[in-house]
């Protein structure tokens, strides 16, 4: 157990927080969330003792190994892959080298008693499994086994990111702290991550924007906010109602206590003059002296908005690509790649790290030649591009983010310039900043409002989400949601795709699949979480030992039957759940003085949830007697 006690942490006459006390307990996975600034990664960093509070004490067992995710792999740059992930336990990384050493000098002379000691500590880490375990993590993360034996320099930097967080999780720490570990993961890698990490048995805390991430493996929220810390129970989802709940409660709270001294005024005002009430009167002053009212604290969160129209709708066919293929060198990632783009589609391609999917942007939007096929656009169409690399279109390193900004709209005054600039969360002296001081999220969000300003009538966005904190890929959605123009986008964030996406490209090694609805549904349509990297993994076994899975081959046995097994009980524990909620809400809306009680909003906000739940449900039932059939079908 971790037990914090009075933290508080400021830099000069910035508080981040103040006086928190909490306690982190085995088996609990805590995600962090906070707004760029508030301190998550600060109180990261307090909690793996790097940097010591302004006030207070965190309390860690003597004996707890830390494992903390950091960005440092240019150390490692000459090391061997496996051996970087290995050196994550130290004690047991310098007992194997200094082995090694020893019987390299054996015929010279060995040091019999130190081998024994070395050997002992080998034993107590369970050490001749430790490569095994460690090339287990390194492929689950997506470094094949084939490149073990390479140094960690052949590597791309994204990939170099992966070694570190495998180092860390090779430790087997007893406590996690990954300071957003999902960064440069492609789906197949975050999937594998999530297992890991909800059958860890330590502490885990973790910072991420990612919302299906947080939602999975979050058993617990730590929100910096308010200068405070406050902890929720539950994932990420149930952590926003709650918080939201919180802060309606104690709004209407205030808003009770201050009607109440308005009435105590007014008897006041009425009465002090009138000697039979002086007396009374004279009692609810004092009342009135002694109330403070609490002012609640301005969230440090901030929400830009982003707007994005068309400037005329395209013609019906937005774009056609046909065969295209595209190698680097002796590396095949496009072949024969196929497809036709109509108007109001919304695209989500993808698909593993380094399949070709940015690639296949870069062709479409004329970046990038292909080595076979060929790309048309259709009649009418604006296309405006967000690159995983955006940073390239901001060259003029000594430009302003105001003059960069105009420079796309000359037409505009400079008032309605920063009018769009204060939509996108930057204001005052924070329009003056030049292009070379800009953060990665600060960048992407002037990106959207150059954007906004082209009114393209396709948006093509690789990894959009990239450098945003959680409320601006909220806001980023919510924007999307209200574009009426045809959208095409790469991004590894689940939650991101399905609350946009209603047709999705997958690219497989073995080909494309191309299906017409949202990503739940396709997830739904594939039987399962076929973008689990253990299912992913199995396949290229199967693969290696003898051609492709056939999709119409051997029924399936036991092995499918104990997964879809797995999946019903899921399934009906989440019909369990949701349907509770729904009880609990009639019982509050069969209490005849809920609503006289219960302010409006909060009453429609109750009633859509309960909606939603039963759409939920009743999909939820669908996917159940789905279930039920293909488990009939399979044999015993």
């Amino acid at each position: 157990m971790i037990a914090v006690s009075n933290l508080s942490k400021a830099y000069g006459r910035q508080t981040l927080f103040e006086e928190v006390s909490f306690q982190l307990t085995e088996g609990n996975r805590y995600g962090l969330v906070g707004a760029n600034g508030s301190g998550k990664s600060t109180l990261l960093r307090l909690l793996a003792g790097e940097e010591p509070p302004s006030d207070g004490t965190i309390a860690m067992p003597k004996r707890a190994r830390l494992g903390v995710l950091k960005q440092d792999h240019y150390r490692y740059e000459d090391d061997r892959i496996l051996d970087v992930a290995l050196m994550g336990n130290e004690e047991l990384w310098q007992a194997i080298d200094e082995k090694e050493k020893l019987l390299a000098r054996a015929d010279e002379s060995f040091d019999t008693e130190r081998y024994a000691e070395l050997e002992e500590i080998v034993l107590k880490h369970d050490g001749y499994s430790a490569e095994a375990r460690a090339a287990e993590i390194l492929e689950g993360l997506g470094i094949p086994t084939e490149v073990h034996e390479q140094p960690l320099s052949t590597l791309s930097g994204g990939f170099k990111l992966r070694v570190l967080l495998a180092q860390v999780l090779t430790a087997e720490p007893d406590v996690l702290l990954l300071d957003e570990p999902t960064n440069h993961l492609d789906i197949l890698s975050i999937r594998w991550l999530e297992k890991f990490l909800t059958s860890f048995t330590g502490i885990v805390v973790a910072i991420s924007h990612d919302h299906r991430f947080l939602d999975n493996i979050s058993t617990h929220i730590l929100d910096v906010d308010y200068e405070t810390v406050t902890l929720y129970t539950g994932n990420y989802s149930r952590f926003e109602r709650a918080k939201i709940e919180e802060r309606q409660r104690r709004e209407h709270e205030i808003e009770k206590r201050e009607r109440e001294i308005e009435h105590h005024k007014a008897f006041v005002e009425r009465f002090r003059a009138k000697a039979t009430k002086a007396r009374q009167a004279k009692s609810k002053q004092k009342l009135i002296d002694r109330v403070v009212i609490e002012r609640l604290p301005q969230s440090s969160r901030r929400y830009p908005t982003f707007r994005f129209e068309q400037v005329r709708p395209s013609g019906k066919d937005v774009l056609d690509l046909d065969g295209i293929s595209k190698a680097y060198r002796d590396r095949q990632v496009l072949t024969d790649v196929s497809l036709t783009v109509r108007r109001g589609d919304r695209l989500a391609i993808m698909g593993p790290n380094g399949i070709g999917k940015s690639t296949l942007l870069k062709i479409a939007m004329g970046e990038v030649e292909p080595d076979a096929g060929e790309v048309s656009w259709g009649y009418e169409t604006y296309p405006g591009y967000f690159a995983q690399d955006h940073h390239e279109i901001l060259r003029d390193e000594a430009a302003t983010v105001e003059s960069w900004l105009w420079e796309a709209a000359p037409g505009e005054t400079i008032g309605q310039i920063k009018s769009r600039l204060a939509l996108v969360l930057f204001s005052g002296d924070e329009s003056k900043k030049q292009l070379d001081n800009l953060s990665g999220g600060e960048a992407a969000r002037l990106v959207f409002a150059r954007l906004s300003l082209e009114q393209p009538n396709v948006l093509v966005l690789d990894e959009p989400t990239n450098h945003l904190d959680l409320e601006a890929i909220e806001a980023l959605v919510e924007g999307l949601e209200d574009y009426d123009g045809t959208l095409i986008l790469v991004s590894h964030d689940r939650w991101f795709v399905s609350q946009l996406a209603d047709r999705i490209l997958e690219i497989r090694p073995d080909g494309i699949t191309d299906y017409r609805g949202t990503y739940d549904e396709y997830v739904a349509y594939c039987g399962d979480d076929h973008l689990d990297a253990d299912s992913v993994s199995l396949r290229v076994r199967r693969e290696k030992k003898g051609g492709a899975e056939n999709p119409t081959g051997p029924p399936r046995r036991r092995t499918d039957r104990r997964k879809l097994e797995r999946e019903q009980a899921e399934l009906a524990e989440r019909i369990e759940v949701d349907e509770a909620r729904i009880g609990a809400i009639n019982e509050l809306f069969c209490d005849p003085a809920f609503f006289e009680r219960t302010p409006h909003q909060e009453v429609n906000r109750l009633e859509r949830e309960q909606s939603k739940l039963a759409e939920r449900v009743e999909e939820l039932t669908e996917r159940w007697e789905v279930l039920e059939m293909e488990l009939s079908e399979i044999e015993v």
